[in-house]
């Protein structure tokens, strides 16, 4: 499946505008760390950016995200690394423990949009061009900030060893890279 394809299954299952500009921010992410590592960037990217497809449908339901979304991808005809990545990235409802690369660079990608776009949010002009990465690591350590943000799963980052200043810093650039697109 190319990216022109993936954006149109997206857009067929996926409504809310913050919940299309996260999977493209994990896009992002998840192309830029496949760089870092001399991974499949397409593939990774294609990850990133397919990897809650069934949010809506499963109304965020965490036992059953990702099972339709595999069901889909699957029936697609989509590499199964990419399936595999993607039911992983939530533990929940897959029953097991994340245990390769790919697994931990999704979960740890993916949710890291979310950190950044909750600091971003503080930010007077709400603008990713003024945040600093540093600021973001900060805020990671305050529990009550973006308190659904689950901090474990970021730093799985150190799991693929990239250690979590230089990992925060990638996943900013990368979402800089598309700010407009996202509209921060």
């Amino acid at each position: 499946m190319d990216r022109t394809e993936a954006l149109k299954l997206l857009h067929e299952y996926i409504k809310s505008p913050n919940m299309l500009n996260h999977c493209l921010a994990s896009e992002a992410v998840m192309h830029a760390l496949a760089r870092r590592l001399g991974r499949d960037e397409g593939k990774w990217a294609l990850a990133g950016l397919l990897h809650d497809l069934d949010v809506e449908m499963v109304k965020g339901d965490m036992y059953i995200h990702g099972k339709e979304t595999a069901r889909i991808l699957t029936e697609k005809g989509v590499d199964p690394d990419i399936i595999d990545a993607i039911r992983m990235h939530s533990e929940t409802s897959a029953g097991e423990k994340r245990s390769k690369e790919f697994q931990y660079a999704l979960a740890a990608g993916e949710t890291i949009t979310g950190m950044i776009v909750a600091t971003t949010l503080v930010y007077p002009d709400k603008k990713l061009a003024g945040v600093k990465p540093k600021s973001v690591v900060k805020r990671m350590k305050e529990s009550k900030f973006a308190a659904s943000v689950r901090r474990e799963n970021i730093m799985e980052c150190e799991k693929i060893g990239i250690p979590l200043n230089e990992f925060v810093q990638i996943s900013v650039d990368a979402m800089r890279e598309i700010s407009d697109e996202i509209g921060l």
